[in-house]
């Protein structure tokens, strides 16, 4: 365990993010200076002193004070509360990397949306070259991170200039939370469909009186995005699916929508009879998600399609006429080396998706791998490691940029999370024309999202008389028989939410 001492608890979330940054393996503990640290005697010490006059950072190490940085602190400083943070993060940073001999690619930021400071920087009528330097100086991120953020903000301005975003528009979310079985890394919510089929239909039917509250209560509103996610949608029989999207098209209109996506992403559960329907409903984007075309990695986190299965199924939903298919590819699955990524990214390349998703491996509290590593265990008998630390990520990460380049895909949108392996992120990247226009909206938060759906989140965005936006959301029950019995109540927190009598 590594702790750290600090004076003004209200900076322990920033403080504890960064170290956890530096020490992904490690337990981090932030205590008030009157606190018993209790720290592991091999491991530094840390404090930080957020003084009127001065940030003080330092590293105690065998018990001796070892490397310190001192920054003053001025009037106007002090009295600007994000800037002192953010003086205050670049202070520790730096004592950091300096203690470690390491450079974070993203520097000093540690929240999910990165490319927003970037399109802050163009709204505000700075050139790209000027973002960058700023992402740069006031973040400390590395050169190719702070392009990569200017340019992905840069096309995701075009496309939301396209589509017209605005208060007046909206998108909507279904969530399915059945799945043929539940893979080792996954924290969302989800029912294997073998031992709930009995649910299926009463589920369907709360969620069509959520589309009747969208229908009566968003009348008269753009929508710009279908979104029908999971879980695996596709878990549905086709005529469940044909059910559920025809009661989208009878309730809501759909005449200005600019995508319609579902989330066909197990090959175990795609067949042409599905995919036929999907296409006849008007459905235009859909995922066939691989993970990895490695096959003891796929029996190992529990996927039952193999990696044969997921190219048919991809051939397949070809050969019904879909021309926008996204795969979702995870870099650092436990057991894989940088040969098994580079043999995912040959198969990608071979398939030529129109849309891929790079996703870093996050360890994501309630999944099984998570517990898995908290309880120092195996996968049955495997000796398989978990942690999977020997991956260069940075490596990784450069190698689907240049396979994606060479299909013709470029960044389109990004966001990282928490526990990501190496410090990294997950990049979304497209073919012109084909990028995922639900995820743009959704990451930067400029329209509201109604979400329908046991576990689902709905956001609502204020633009406020300054410009500036805040945002407000609610949740459903994510236990299924919850939600069942609580529809209404579910209903009731989104016209409280968006404010409807």
């Amino acid at each position: 365990m590594i702790c750290v001492k600090i004076n003004e608890e209200s900076y322990s979330y920033d403080i504890h993010s960064l170290i956890k940054a530096f020490y992904p393996a490690e337990d981090i503990k932030v205590v008030l200076n009157d606190e018993d640290l209790n720290s592991d005697s091999n491991m530094p010490e840390f404090y930080v002193y957020a003084g009127m006059d001065k940030i003080k950072t330092g590293i105690d190490s065998d018990g001796t004070e070892g490397l310190v940085k001192e920054v003053a602190v001025s009037d106007s400083l002090s009295k600007d509360r994000a800037a002192y943070k953010s003086e205050l993060k670049r202070s520790l940073y730096r004592a950091l990397s300096e203690y470690t001999g390491q450079e974070l690619p993203w520097g000093t930021l540690t929240g999910i949306r990165p490319t927003k400071l970037a399109m802050t920087c163009l709204d505000e009528g700075m050139s790209e070259d000027a973002a960058v330097g700023y992402m740069k100086d006031f973040y400390l991120c590395s050169d190719t991170k702070a392009k990569l953020a200017t340019d992905i903000a840069t096309r995701e301005r075009q496309i939301i200039k396209n589509i017209g975003a605005d208060e007046k528009g909206y998108s909507l979310y279904i969530g399915i939370p059945f799945c043929p079985s539940t893979c080792l890394y996954c924290s969302f919510m989800s029912y294997p469909i073998a031992a709930h089929r009995g649910a299926v239909d009463s589920y369907i039917d709360a969620v069509k009186k959520e589309l009747d509250f969208v229908a009566g209560s968003f009348a008269g509103r753009r929508l710009d995005s279908v979104y029908i996610g999971g879980g695996t949608p596709t878990t549905l029989s086709s005529e469940r699916l044909k059910d559920l999207i025809g009661y989208v098209h009878e309730k809501i209109d759909l005449s200005n929508i600019k995508e319609f996506t579902v989330e066909a992403g197990r090959a175990d559960s795609i067949d042409r009879e599905k995919l036929t329907v999907l296409r006849q409903m008007g459905v235009d984007r859909i995922s066939v998600n691989p993970q990895t075309f490695n096959e003891d990695t796929l029996k190992l986190i529990g996927r039952k399609a193999t990696a044969a299965e997921t190219i048919e199924a991809f051939y397949l939903a070809r050969e019904v006429g879909f021309d926008n298919i996204n795969m979702d590819i995870i870099l650092g699955l436990p057991g894989e080396n940088i040969d098994d990524i580079k043999y995912t990214l040959d198969k990608i390349e071979e398939l030529k998706p129109n849309d891929l998703t790079v996703h870093s491996l996050a360890v994501k509290r309630g999944s099984k791998l998570a517990e898995l590593l908290l309880e120092n265990k195996k996968i049955g008998d495997s000796n398989v490691m978990l942690r999977n630390d020997g991956i260069d990520y940075e490596e990784a990460m450069r190698l689907t940029e240049q396979t994606a380049a060479r299909i013709g895909l470029s960044p389109y949108y990004l966001y990282r999370q928490k526990n990501i392996r190496g410090n990294l992120e997950n990049t979304g990247y497209a073919e012109d024309g084909k990028a995922g226009i639900y995820n743009i909206l959704m990451m930067e938060e400029v329209q509201d999202i109604v979400a329908c759906g046991a576990g689902t989140v709905s956001k609502r965005v204020y633009v406020q008389d300054d410009n500036s936006v805040r945002i407000e959301r609610c949740d459903t029950h994510k236990d299924l028989k919850l939600y069942l019995e609580n529809t209404e109540q579910m209903i009731d927190r989104k016209r409280k939410l968006y404010g409807i009598d």
